[in-house]
């Protein structure tokens, strides 16, 4: 009897701790484009599986959504926020407008799908943390839409209290070695970059959201 009874309280034991590993974890949706998607690499070497490498060596209990779509603009971001945030977030990452700026969209528009896509994600997940990821334009698209371009992410995170990354891929747009051969997507190497200029604005944020909710 007491053999029965103390194979009982084991086994309680065991799946109090199977219960306590598989804690859900807090989602971090990432909406970007080509370069969230990984193109032209093995996505377990794109940044937001870097990123989530991270995520988990600080034992951080967030995991990373990849809601990257290959040529994406903010209008198509717009277009699909509800069904990206359909199972809930904690954060949300707007990494969107590079195509927007090669397409030649007026940049008033891009912030307008910007500023769209926050308030829509907001309504639908309130108290959510949203990170805007800057890009920029290369200088032969004419200095002033490049200025008005530039201003477009800093204003609508300002706006939107959210925080800002300046520019997705500092250090990698414009150099050779770190993109493939069309020098848009990163390589491996350029995609590690990239995580590193996200990672310090992400971190920040996860330790808050993890602070609040103890």
């Amino acid at each position: 009897m007491l053999l029965l009874l103390a194979g009982r309280e084991l086994s309680a034991a065991d799946a109090a701790g199977s219960n306590a590993v598989v804690a859900p974890r807090g989602r971090v949706v990432i909406l970007g484009d080509s370069i969230t998607a990984g193109y032209g690499i093995d996505p377990a070497h794109a940044y937001p599986a870097l990123l989530q490498a991270r995520i988990n060596a600080a034992g951080l209990p967030f995991e990373i959504v990849n809601a990257g779509v290959s040529g994406d603009t903010t209008a198509g971001g717009l277009r699909r926020i509800d069904w990206a945030l359909s199972r809930g977030a904690e954060v949300l990452i707007v990494a969107l407008g590079g195509n927007d700026g090669l397409r030649g969209v007026p940049p008033a528009q891009t912030a307008a799908n910007l500023d769209g896509i926050i308030k829509r994600a907001r309504a639908k997940v309130p108290g959510l943390a949203v990170i805007v990821a800057g890009m920029k334009m290369p200088v032969n698209l004419g200095p002033e839409y490049v200025e008005q371009f530039d201003a477009i992410f800093p204003r609508v995170a300002a706006q939107n209290n959210a925080q800002l990354i300046p520019f997705l891929l500092e250090g990698v747009g414009g150099v050779a070695r770190l993109n493939q051969p069309d020098q848009i997507h990163p390589t491996v190497e350029g995609h590690q970059r990239v995580a590193e200029n996200v990672w310090p604005t992400l971190e920040q944020v996860l330790k808050q959201r993890e602070l609040n909710q103890k």
